[in-house]
């Protein structure tokens, strides 16, 4: 069927164009949360000046990201009654529910704070500044917690059943911490955090190699990269926990992400394909390089190889995910992605413990710098990567298994749609260009490195004195007016 007469085709584009625009903005904003937790943290404990304005600077970035991801969260979510009416009345009772509660709970927290947190340095006791940028960070992160709980149920539906047409719950609880619920939610807390990392190292190391403020930007550098050491290898390993599970509980996914056409029985380990062609209509992959024997063993190696791995051809057409390819690749982009980024961790804190990432030497390290500001958008191709993976890769289901996406879409003229989808993808043009322009300027402009500092007064130098410098625990007069 021509795609501009489809209804439901125009709604899976549109909810696709919407839902991974949206997906930019709250990944800084739920990693860069807790990296401004860090830094305010250590200006409280230490009182060096420069985590104070690491706060007052890298808050700007999360202010940015804050606004655009509310006003394209907003009518993503709003698609699920406009678009999407038969799957919200079927589901409303569980679904809506917790999508509810990301916003009463998360979103109405995270801004219940924000403004304090941006606005209260001098307003407000430290303790409690403090407090506020906890809260917002928690607000950001228990969106992952709900959207992620939600999305999950919709992978590995539990805690009911189907009746008449409704999802009738039995176990709210069950619902909640369905099959898929607690490493999903782990793996994009982790992915959030990693991404928030990489562009806080890339952009430092951007202003190193432009020679502008290097003694300050390498603490912020060598703060993402101390927290990226424990993150990087994690997410890998929470990532194949999660492969792990899809072999279990969604095996079709599974098949169409390693483009595995036939069964391999058990017993005899299936074949890795490195990079392949994926043929739907021929239902083989044109060509493949593969490693013998890999994913059996990847998959496996704690069932003694007694499983088989089901291939596609297991299951009619019309009840396996189609657009093979851009499942298979996006699976392979992300997991190409998280080794990159945990080598370059690797090879910088080899060069940090050798000594070479010192104030003075840091700006040599010309090549590594360049590395992670390349690194710096990566985390965000792989978010988005591992979002197609899970969510084509649930197709032909919404709730997978129970409600097919054909019989979830609303009944309404694809004329509609198409209008409205040519509006979503003008507007976030738009946006897009507004958030590259503004977050560009902050960049350009750089930290303020002569902001006052609460509590501290710059002394007026006498004879001989240095300039700037601090007295602790006296604030400016303007401040005790």
């Amino acid at each position: 069927m021509d795609l501009l007469s489809n209804t439901v085709a125009l709604s899976r584009l549109q909810f696709a164009v919407t839902a991974i625009f949206h997906m930019l903005f709250p990944i800084l904003t739920t990693g860069l949360g807790i990296y401004l937790v860090l830094v305010e943290g250590l200006w409280l404990k230490t009182r060096n000046p420069d985590y104070y304005r690491h706060a007052r600077f890298w808050s700007k970035f999360y202010v940015l990201n804050f606004g655009i991801g509310v006003a394209t969260g907003i009518p993503m979510e709003f698609q699920f009654g406009t678009n999407w009416a038969p799957f919200s009345e079927a589901v409303g009772n569980f679904f809506g529910s917790v999508i509810g509660f990301e916003a009463s709970w998360a979103f109405m927290l995270e801004a219940a704070f924000l403004g304090i947190m941006l606005f209260g340095w001098e307003r407000v006791n430290p303790a409690i500044h403090y407090l506020s940028t906890i809260l917002v960070a928690v607000g950001a992160n228990l969106s992952t917690l709900w959207i992620l709980t939600a999305n999950s149920w919709m992978q590995t539906p539990a805690g009911g059943e189907l009746v008449n047409g409704k999802f009738i719950v039995h176990d709210y609880f069950q619902a909640m911490f369905n099959p898929f619920m607690a490493v999903s939610v782990s793996h994009m807390f982790l992915a959030t955090l990693e991404t928030s990392l990489y562009v806080v190292g890339g952009i430092s190391a951007w202003y190193i190699l432009k020679g502008r403020h290097p003694d300050f930007f390498s603490k912020a550098f060598k703060i993402a990269l101390a927290t990226a050491i424990a993150v990087a290898p994690l997410q890998i390993y929470v990532g194949h926990l999660s492969a792990e599970q899809v072999y279990k509980l969604q095996p079709a996914k599974l098949a169409a992400m390693e483009a595995q056409w036939e069964t391999s029985p058990a017993g005899k380990p299936a074949n890795w394909s490195l990079v392949a062609l994926p043929d739907e209509t021929t239902e083989k992959n044109a060509w493949e390089i593969s490693v013998p024997n890999g994913l059996g063993y990847i998959l496996e190696f704690k069932q003694n190889l007694t499983n088989p791995v089901l291939g596609l051809k297991e299951w009619a057409p019309e009840d396996r995910p189609h657009l093979v390819g851009l499942i298979y690749y996006s699976f392979r982009i992300m997991i190409a992605i998280g080794f990159f980024l945990a080598g370059l961790m690797a090879i910088t804190t080899l060069l940090w413990i050798a000594g070479k990432l010192s104030p003075s030497n840091i700006a040599q390290q010309k090549w590594l710098m360049v590395g992670w500001v390349l690194a710096a958008p990566l985390g965000y191709i792989a978010v988005e990567s591992g979002w197609i993976v899970r969510c084509v890769g649930r197709q032909p289901w919404t709730l997978y298994g129970q409600i097919r996406t054909v019989d979830s879409v609303s009944h309404i003229p694809a004329t509609n749609v198409l209008t409205s989808l040519i509006g979503f993808v003008t507007v976030y043009s738009l946006l897009f260009v507004a958030v590259l322009y503004f977050g560009s300027r902050i960049i350009r402009k750089g930290p303020n490195l002569e902001m006052p500092i609460p509590g501290m007064e710059i002394a007026k130098p006498a004879v001989d004195t240095t300039p700037g410098e601090f007295i602790p625990n006296e604030r400016p007069a303007e401040a005790q007016q």
